[in-house]
């Protein structure tokens, strides 16, 4: 037993699992990276209006999207009832739509910080990441996301969709880092 009354083995056991089930966090973040460029697109496309909704009522399929992405690719997308790590990762997937709610404040006086608010606000909820898959990366991820909405926020030109763009192509990335990462752990 640890000094702090965990099981250090036990936290790395359910984090491997975890990685093993969800790629390291592979699908849900590709799905998140397709959603972010999707959104970014329709704001292009149609209207900023158009594009925030989506992003906003899209997010809610990210779980599903994922689930079903993993099971395409032959993972089983779940963990033992032992693995404590589940219910983290539920609370931390409820974070996002209730911090959504700042979101709507900060766009009746700033439409345009509406991507760079989701970018810190989905930036933050990627620190939980870390302990849940035992992956410091997503402590990378959390930091570019935050500190790229905050610049594009209060330094970026006024392009809308810009930072809809840039979360989606982060998140890509990072899918594939951590895809990447997870697969040499399993050989």
């Amino acid at each position: 037993m640890a000094e702090n009354g965990l099981d250090a083995t036990a936290i790395n056991n359910a984090q491997k699992e975890m990685r093993a089930a969800f790629l390291g966090g592979f699908a849900g973040q590709l799905v998140s990276g397709l959603l972010w460029i999707i959104s970014a697109a329709i704001s292009v496309l149609s209207s900023p209006l158009h594009g925030m909704l989506f992003l906003f009522f899209g997010c809610m399929g990210i779980f599903p999207l994922t689930q079903l992405t993993l099971r395409i690719m032959g993972r089983s997308a779940r963990v033992g009832s032992e693995n404590g790590l589940w219910a983290l990762g539920a609370q931390v997937a409820f974070t996002v739509p209730i911090n959504f709610l700042l979101v709507g404040a900060v766009i009746l006086y700033r439409p345009m910080w509406f991507y760079p608010a989701s970018m810190i606000i989905v930036g933050s909820h990627y620190l939980p990441f870390m302990t849940l898959y035992g992956m410091k990366v997503y402590g990378v991820l959390a930091a570019l996301l935050v500190l790229t909405g905050l610049g594009i926020g209060l330094y970026g030109p006024p392009v809308f969709s810009l930072g809809g763009w840039v979360a989606g192509v982060m998140m890509m990335v990072f899918a594939f880092v951590c895809r990447r990462v997870t697969l040499k752990e399993e050989i």
